[in-house]
């Protein structure tokens, strides 16, 4: 380790609160304003919430939508992660355990798609749910999510699972594993701090997600929540109160779970990281 000096070690204190000073100012001014009126935001912008109007919440929850909004993304971004994760653990599985013809070649066709930026599939995709009934649908919207997720996914896990040592697999094999067996019951537990972490990474990529749903969904009912607070900033662009409320819908489901699973998260990740290198 290298020794550093006490004035070094202030300095690097001191740039390290005015980093968390910078990023966390403008999260707490959008706690402060969804609880206050917008008249009040007019009159003074940065005052504190007082009083507080947390019936903010409850007006949002119930008559802006947002609770159909937040119903739609929990179901969309579940859905599409247990679906991402069953195919693409299983795809993973398979490139980095077995042999097979045009194998490399696959597996950079598929890797090849993180290179594509998501305007250009997309047309090709509205066509292809609108043929299939697809268009408007949850179901559809999963769908899409799950496939823009496997190249990663299965990025990640292949190299997991490439870097598990063979004699277990023959201790399996040994022990009368079928093939079925020895990836459920043998290498996906092994593998589990990789799968986790690439859930984390999926489930916010899913929850934020804009461009898919806002070009592959148009009803109300089946918006999730970044469409919900796009069409309502569009019809009540001056509430900027509420819009602040909606936001902080948003956002505090991560914030939550980042509070409650911080130490696993980061251990995931970490493994995750090695794992795949």
């Amino acid at each position: 380790m290298i020794p550093v000096s006490r004035p070094a070690r202030y300095a690097i204190a001191g740039c390290l609160a005015v980093f968390t000073l910078l990023w966390t100012a403008p999260v707490l001014w959008m706690g402060m304003l969804s609880l206050r009126a917008s008249d009040e935001f007019y009159k003074s912008p940065y005052g504190l919430p007082v009083p507080a109007h947390w019936d903010k919440f409850r007006i949002a929850w119930v008559e802006f939508g947002y609770q159909t909004y937040f119903r739609n993304s929990l179901i969309v971004s579940i859905t599409a992660v247990l679906l991402l994760i069953a195919v693409g653990s299983m795809a993973a599985y398979f490139f980095a355990r077995y042999k097979f013809p045009f194998k490399e070649p696959l597996y950079m066709m598929i890797f090849a798609a993180i290179l594509l930026p998501p305007q250009v599939p997309i047309l090709a995709l509205f066509q292809m749910l609108v043929r299939y009934h697809l268009y408007n649908t949850l179901t559809g919207l999963i769908l899409v999510y799950a496939a823009s997720g496997l190249p990663v996914t299965l990025f990640l896990l292949r190299a997991f699972f490439a870097q598990i040592p063979l004699e277990i697999e023959e201790a399996a094999r040994i022990e009368g594993a079928t093939d079925w067996r020895m990836y459920w019951q043998v290498m996906f537990p092994i593998a589990r701090p990789a799968v986790v972490a690439v859930v984390i990474i999926n489930l916010v990529e899913f929850w934020n997600e804009f461009l898919y749903a806002v070009v592959l969904i148009n009803q109300q009912a089946s918006r999730t929540l970044p469409l919900g607070i796009m069409f309502f900033m569009g019809d009540r662009e001056q509430d900027v109160g509420m819009i602040a409320t909606g936001l902080v819908i948003t956002i505090l489901p991560v914030f939550v779970l980042y509070a409650m699973f911080s130490e696993r998260i980061t251990q995931s990740l970490v493994a995750g990281a090695l794992g795949s290198s």
